[in-house]
């Protein structure tokens, strides 16, 4: 199909495919305006796809925070309001791609495509991966075959569910996975080729556009090690809102964290997930001291098949706009953190 015509927003935040080496001291940085990103794409005229660039930030992606990820959801929102764009490509840096994306994913209800991508190489290095990244991200955002899709991300011409993506290697140019399901699809020869779709997407939370609150709020994130004492915990009683437990296998703990974990959910919402990143947490399998049922039974919210750092992405962004209720935490949970649509 052409896409000739067809209008694409592109906001750049800077990161790995924005940064070059400065000759004179030898230190990379991301210097690369949005607009030189797109003139290194070869080929991209010929799409006939209207760029609608935006220098939103330039920044490596450890350094950006969920105030610049709302504030880039608002502009997203604003361009897609308008009906100017048929689609959004956000480049960035890989560390948080995909805790961007999911974040994005879960503030976007519209049919309209986001397309997050990035390069594992920097423009100066032999090969750099960002200009094909950023062609297939076009490409995607342009055409109609990811409509309702939500946000996804695209590297090495594979397309991502933003709920399902994670970075799997800290330096191959095929660092990015589905673990479980494998991509959406495909780019190739100009247009995007789908293998499947999940089965739905929802919200955050459903059907609530839900006001931000301005106050901080904080939700720690627990790894369980092997004969862990608990001392951690201990010291996030009472200086967080929420926490995120990644549990150890399908959702156990050592016996002895049982108690403490027990207060902390009588007191704030605690996430169960699995350090695993690749599964769900279980909810009715082992019963002995420390098992999924064991913690459940005692407050914890079951996180589905969400992994630790998304699911403290969701209960943040719950906790955000002031829900504390720990029913309704558990059905966002239950709607966004499992791939079966509920009954």
């Amino acid at each position: 199909m052409s896409l000739n015509g067809r209008n694409v927003a592109v906001f750049a935040l800077g990161g790995t495919i924005a940064t070059v080496t400065d000759p004179a001291t030898g230190k990379t940085v991301p210097a690369l305006s949005a607009k030189e990103l797109l003139e290194n794409v070869p080929g991209l005229d010929a799409l006939g796809v209207r760029l609608l660039v935006h220098d939103f930030r330039r920044l490596p992606s450890a350094s950006l925070s969920l105030a610049d990820l709302d504030a880039l959801h608002a502009e997203i929102r604003a361009e897609l309001d308008s009906k100017a764009v048929d689609g959004v490509v956000v480049v960035q840096g890989t560390d948080t791609i995909e805790e961007t994306a999911f974040y994005l994913d879960l503030l976007h209800r519209g049919d309209a495509p986001i397309v997050v991508t990035g390069a594992m190489r920097g423009a100066s290095l032999a090969g750099p991966d960002g200009p094909a990244n950023l062609n297939a991200a076009v490409i995607a955002a342009a055409g109609p075959w990811l409509r309702g899709s939500g946000c996804v991300v695209i590297l090495g011409d594979d397309v991502h569910a933003a709920r399902t993506v994670q970075k799997s290697h800290t330096v191959s140019p095929a660092a990015f996975t589905s673990p479980g399901c494998g991509p959406l699809g495909l780019v190739a020869e100009g247009r995007v080729r789908l293998y499947q779709r999940l089965p739905h997407r929802t919200a955050c939370p459903p059907g609530d556009e839900g006001a931000a609150s301005t106050s901080a709020v904080r939700v720690a994130l627990h790894t369980v090690t092997l004969g862990d004492d608990g001392t951690q915990l201990d010291l996030l009683d009472g200086h967080c809102d929420g926490l995120v437990l990644a549990a150890l296998g399908v959702g156990h703990v050592p016996e002895w964290l049982v108690p403490r974990l027990r207060r902390l959910a009588e007191r704030i919402p605690v996430v169960l997930t699995s350090r695993i990143g690749n599964g769900p947490v279980l909810t009715r399998t082992y019963s002995s001291p420390g098992s999924e049922r064991d913690l459940l039974a005692s407050g914890l919210i079951p996180g589905g098949d969400l992994n630790p750092y998304k699911a403290r992405l969701l209960l943040h962004r719950l906790l955000t706009i002031g829900c504390h209720d720990r029913a309704r935490i558990a059905t966002a949970f239950a709607a966004i953190g499992d791939r079966e649509p509920l009954p």
